[in-house]
């Protein structure tokens, strides 16, 4: 990242304009902070936001301002200098401490981790390397995705040799080196190996290694036990409340997720990035080369990298970043190498839609167009439910369904209406699944959820309808069956196998570009068709007639588009309300 600059010249022939060039750009610095501020607090005020903001450009601070309350139960404000959790945000760090280690020749990289680790099982430590680790590569299964581990383990605290048993003997879900799968597992080892080869805490050599060094005395690893001056505490919206979030000792994110911090110290970390202060030269290239495809763009060493659409243009730009959720908060750090700038986003009430958000930021500094923060249909729905009851919430939704500064959204819709058939409010609940019917009848999720609010009301002839119209728009729905099946139904039309030609399968096979760098690639084995998105597992996909399938494990649907001349040059995906076409590049 290059740092722009005025050359040094003669300052007494040019003062005027030098003088008029120094306010032209304070003024035009103040007005994208003024944009910044407003896009923010509308976000804010819509209850999308609540958290510290940070906005650099070409290396200079431009804006930087706290949202909302970092403590709610004592109305204490968000600032810039509030320390939040980080989240994944972490792995960065623990990247940088392997890449340290490697730099002095402590650790090779390619080197099978038992060389380190002498008590990880061999049957597969022998084949994992650090490398592997880092990009997410090992095939090591997420242990936050275990079932009930949040439920069972997330409160209990462990040493780090102790929970590393706790996944250590699970088979792989693929060869490491195949396939790119997120896995917090992964850099939680990565922590272990730190600590083995240095022979100190994770704790205590990130201290030694990056935050002294570089000045972050607001940044640590989060103990809750301890006193932290200006900590946010965390929380969790629930309807049009916030709760406390979940408890989780961070024993257990360790070093995939347990570091805080806040948006002035992860400056100071941005700065140091463009310096060899941390690492050799050929290591920070290292740190943040492309190694394998992930959510679109690339995964390097703890960093997401590549092109980004910049606002709603056609523009993009090289951007490297990373975002984290944990508890009560989610996080996004965004830094654009061309001209050195940065967007930090550190939220306390989960769920931020800090991609839309980071974005728009985006867009201001280059002055490009941007989508505005519209209000939520289903928030403002389910708070009028709750004061004055469902007649009054039902007339405020027809009078801002279609209202320019609101965003009516399927899954929202759907999540306040499970929130209220938890809460004991059925028929609410049937009200706000209904309209979600309505809105969205091409989706199989929204008439399963109506169906089950309709069995809880006791109406099983409209439950068995409805499930069964879910059904049909994705026969890959097992639990709509199974429903079914508990409601007496017959389903043997659901369980029946279509059956379609070798050769029209085979001509399905071939790549897919959903966007640019996001590919859908779709391979036959034997008769079963499967598809795979760019650094994702594979899916079997089965059929649903000659040329739409679905898979089972989650609910979507593919479609095969067959031009004129009789040849298949597309395919549409249709998923969570969405409809996205995909052109055959191969």
């Amino acid at each position: 990242m290059s740092l722009n600059h005025i050359s040094k010249v003669s300052l007494t022939k040019i003062i005027l304009p030098f003088v008029l060039l120094f306010f032209f750009n304070i003024s035009f610095s103040q007005n994208k902070a003024e944009q910044i501020d407003q896009l923010v607090q509308t976000y804010t005020d819509y209850g999308k936001f609540n958290g510290s903001v940070l906005v650099s450009e070409q290396g200079k601070v431009i804006f930087k301002k706290g949202y909302g309350l970092a403590n709610m139960e004592w109305d204490i404000p968000n600032q810039p200098n509030t320390k939040h959790r980080l989240g994944s945000i972490t792995k960065q760090f623990t990247a940088m401490l392997i890449l340290q280690l490697a730099s002095v020749g402590k650790l090779d990289l390619h080197a099978p981790i038992t060389t380190y680790l002498p008590d990880y099982p061999k049957s597969t430590g022998d084949i994992i390397t650090t490398h592997h680790l880092l990009t997410h590569t090992s095939g090591i299964p997420n242990y936050t995705a275990f079932p009930r581990f949040f439920q069972d383990e997330s409160r209990n605290p462990f040493t780090p040799d102790e929970f590393v048993k706790k996944f250590q003997d699970s088979v792989l879900d693929f060869t490491p080196g195949d396939k790119f799968s997120y896995s917090n597992s992964g850099y939680f080892l990565l922590g272990v190996l730190i600590e083995k080869i240095s022979d100190k805490t994770y704790e205590e050599i990130l201290h030694e290694n990056i935050f002294t060094p570089l000045n972050m005395t607001d940044s640590g690893f989060d103990h809750h036990e301890d006193i932290l001056k200006h900590r946010a505490t965390g929380y969790e919206k629930r309807g049009s409340n916030y709760v406390n979030s979940d408890y989780l000792d961070m024993t257990i994110p360790y070093a995939a997720g347990s570091i805080y911090s806040t948006v002035e110290d992860l400056y100071l970390w941005d700065q140091a990035l463009y310096t060899n202060k941390l690492l050799p030269k050929e290591y920070m290239e290292l740190y943040f080369k492309p190694h394998t495809p992930a959510f679109g763009r690339q995964y390097a060493y703890g960093w997401g990298v590549g092109k980004q659409a910049i606002g709603t243009s056609t523009d993009s730009i090289y951007v490297i970043g990373h975002g984290g959720g944990i508890n009560g908060f989610n996080t996004l750090i965004s830094r654009i190498p061309e001209d050195n700038s940065l967007v930090v986003l550190l939220n306390n009430t989960g769920r931020a839609p800090l991609n839309a958000m980071t974005n728009a930021i985006t867009a201001i500094l280059y002055d490009k167009p941007f989508d505005r923060p519209k209000q939520s249909v289903a928030n403002s729905l389910f708070a009028i439910i709750e004061k004055d009851g469902i007649e009054a919430g039902l007339a405020h939704y027809n009078n801002v369904k279609d209202a320019d500064d609101y965003d009516l959204n399927e899954g929202e819709m759907n999540t306040m209406g499970y929130q209220l058939l938890q809460s004991g409010k059925v028929e609410e609940a049937a009200e706000v699944f209904r309209l979600n019917v309505e809105v969205f009848p091409e989706s199989p999720n929204v008439y399963d959820s109506y169906a089950e609010a309709l069995m809880y009301q006791g109406k099983n002839d409209l439950a068995i309808e409805n499930y069964k119209k879910s059904v049909e728009l994705n026969p890959g729905n097992q639990n709509g069956i199974d429903y079914l099946k508990k409601l007496g139904a017959d389903v043997s039309e659901y369980e029946k196998v279509f059956e379609v030609a070798d050769s029209i399968l085979e001509s399905y096979v071939g790549k897919y570009e959903l966007r640019p760098g996001f590919i859908l690639t779709v391979t036959k084995e034997g008769s079963q068709l499967k598809t795979q998105a760019t650094g994702q597992p594979a899916f079997d996909i089965f059929p649903k007639s000659e040329s739409t399938f679905y898979p089972k494990a989650f609910q979507a649907e593919l479609h095969f588009n067959i031009n004129d001349d009789g040849v298949v040059d597309s395919a549409t995906l249709f998923q969570g309300g969405n409809e996205m076409l995909a052109k055959r590049v191969e």
